[in-house]
């Protein structure tokens, strides 16, 4: 079956943005003169880390076990977790992070192809020059020049697609990369030890999925918040970013929970599911709150089932004081936090 990401294609800067966008309350915006600037050193975690440990979740002799990822991750990092690999042995089954699709099956998925063309562009030509305060986009073309020169259709982008590519961009010249390595290896764990996984994936409805690419092409998002949020942190996650990866190394829960996760994810999800494209689309808007009751259905299930569970998450879920741990506590799961 032909997969149309509609949902991906619709928020791409926001599922992949790198989680090093998060900044602690106290940081500040780096000065606006940049692009002189030297370029930032590649940064290195040096020897194997474990990260860290497991949040556990019990009801009686039942366990289920959650590890949180982190990104980004310095390349060359390697990781091993000795206690992830132990309890992966022991387990009978694999919670997969919650997540959403959307997919209209092959034959309509060719017919709205051409839909997709230009997607990325702003409506009416505008380009970012249009939309930003002359300061913003002073700030934006010393960045852009900084770490992607050759970059001639970020200009001609809605601003949260040029947030994405700003933060890859910056990501890839600070030899920072995603959580690939560690994902890989728990999947080849999970593999090896015949496991059952679980994906706590919400199906989007694709009944109007025309209509939805043509309202978003045509919609003026208000997305400038989301690039805004990217540029004034941007530098000074980078240069923070080696501190935060070590943090996650050494399972330092203390460090990790001065991150604020919230300020930038929300001005970027909120400028394309609060805008008119999807005030037909409940589902849509509401992704998360599915996504976190299928996700909790399943580790309750989990829970009931097997002696053991293992289960992935980022850290950002696992602290999120909203999200689905705080809600396993409230129905009488016991929680323990990692030492």
């Amino acid at each position: 079956m032909l997969k149309l990401a509609l949902l991906p294609t619709l928020c791409l800067a926001l599922w992949a943005a790198p989680s090093w966008a998060q900044s602690t309350p106290a940081e500040t915006a780096p000065p606006a003169a940049v692009a002189d600037a030297p370029a930032p050193e590649q940064i290195l975690v040096v020897g194997q880390k474990p990260g860290p440990g497991m949040w556990k979740i019990s009801k009686g002799d039942h366990v289920l076990w959650v590890f949180g990822t982190y990104a980004p991750l310095p390349k060359k990092m390697e990781w091993r977790s000795q206690q992830v690999e132990a309890v992966i042995g022991r387990s009978q089954e694999y919670l997969a992070p919650p997540g959403a699709t959307a997919s209209p099956g092959f034959f309509k998925g060719l017919t709205l192809l051409p839909s997709l063309i230009g997607i990325r562009k702003n409506p009416d030509g505008a380009q970012l020059r249009d939309l930003m305060p002359p300061e913003e986009y002073a700030r934006w073309t010393e960045l852009k020049t900084k770490y992607m020169p050759n970059n001639r259709d970020a200009e001609r982008e809605r601003p949260i697609f040029a947030a994405q590519a700003l933060a890859r961009a910056a990501r890839k010249q600070a030899g920072l990369d995603n959580d690939e390595a560690v994902r890989n290896r728990i999947q080849e764990l999970i593999k090896k030890n015949k496991l059952k996984t679980t994906n706590s994936v919400v199906d989007l409805p694709m009944d109007n999925a025309g209509a939805m690419l043509k309202n978003f092409k045509k919609t003026p998002l208000n997305d400038v918040a989301c690039l805004s949020k990217t540029m004034a942190t941007l530098e000074t996650d980078i240069a923070e970013a080696s501190a935060r990866a070590n943090a996650w190394a050494r399972g330092n829960l203390d460090e990790m929970r001065k991150l604020d996760f919230v300020e930038r994810e929300q001005a970027c999800f909120s400028s394309v599911f609060d805008s008119a494209v999807f005030d037909n689309e409940p589902a849509f808007r509401n992704m998360r709150s599915l996504m976190r009751q299928k996700w909790l259905a399943a580790a309750e299930n989990a829970l009931a089932t097997n002696t053991s569970t293992f289960a992935l998450m980022t850290i950002k879920d696992i602290l999120d004081p909203n999200g689905v741990i705080p809600a396993l506590a409230a129905k009488g799961y016991r929680v323990e936090e990692p030492d």
